[in-house]
C-alpha cells in the first residue's frame, strides 16, 4: 500500500509542467501554442528564453533525480526504485495537469539516470552533447542519451537497472515519434539553424 501510495505522488510529481509554467508565468506564453508546440526546456528556450529554458530543464531533471534519491533513502528494492523512475517520466509524458498530455520526458529521464548511476549517466550526456553540436539536432542528441545509458549503464557494471534503462529509453522514443519522421524526411528543425535566424 505504502509503495503504491509513493508511486502515484512520484507521478504527481512527475506531471507538474514545469515549462508551461514557467513560460506562462514570466513570459505570458503557452509554449504549446508556439515554436515545437512542446513544454520542455528547448521549446521554452526557444521562445522565452535561454534562461527560461535553463530553468525548465533544471527543474525536469530534479524532478526525476530527486524521488530516485529519496526511493533510495527508504527502499533498498530495485523494482521498487525502477517504477520510481518510471511513474516520474510517465507524468511528465502524460500529465494529470495537462488531461494526459505532457511533454518528450528527456531532462526527466536524466534526472533519474542520474539518481541511479552518476557517472555513467555522465558519460551518456557527453554523448548526447557531441551529437548535438555535430549535427545541431537537439532531438537526435536526445535519441542518442537515452540509447547510450543502457549501454554505458552495461559497461560500467550498473547491472541492477538496464532493464529500467531500456523501459525509458522506450518510452522516450515512443514520443520522438513524429521527430524521428522529421530526422529520416530531413525536415526536423535544427538548433543551429533556429540560433542564425535569431
Amino acid at each position: 500500500m505504502v509503495s503504491i501510495i509513493w508511486l502515484g505522488l512520484c507521478y504527481i510529481l512527475g506531471s507538474l509542467p514545469f515549462g508551461l509554467m514557467i513560460a506562462q508565468g514570466f513570459c505570458r506564453i503557452d509554449p504549446r501554442q508556439h515554436g515545437s508546440k512542446n513544454i520542455g526546456a528547448t521549446n521554452v528556450a526557444r521562445v522565452c528564453g535561454f534562461q527560461y529554458g535553463l530553468a525548465v530543464l533544471i527543474l525536469d531533471i530534479l524532478k526525476g533525480y530527486l524521488p530516485i534519491l529519496l526511493a533510495f533513502s527508504f527502499s533498498g528494492s530495485i523494482v521498487l526504485v525502477s517504477l520510481t523512475g518510471l511513474a516520474v517520466v510517465a507524468g511528465h509524458m502524460y500529465s494529470v495537469f495537462l488531461y494526459g498530455k505532457g511533454g518528450k520526458g528527456v531532462a526527466t529521464t536524466v534526472g533519474v539516470f542520474l539518481g541511479l548511476a552518476p557517472m555513467a549517466t555522465v558519460w551518456a550526456i557527453g554523448i548526447c552533447l557531441a551529437v548535438i553540436y555535430l549535427t545541431g539536432f537537439v532531438s537526435l542528441g536526445s535519441l542518442a542519451l537515452v540509447t547510450a545509458a543502457p549501454v554505458v549503464f552495461l559497461l560500467s557494471g550498473n547491472f541492477a537497472y538496464i532493464i529500467a534503462a531500456l523501459l525509458l529509453m522506450g518510452l522516450v522514443f515512443w514520443r520522438h515519434e513524429e521527430n524521428i519522421h522529421r530526422l529520416l524526411s530531413g525536415e526536423e528543425s535544427s538548433w543551429r539553424k533556429n540560433v542564425n535566424e535569431d
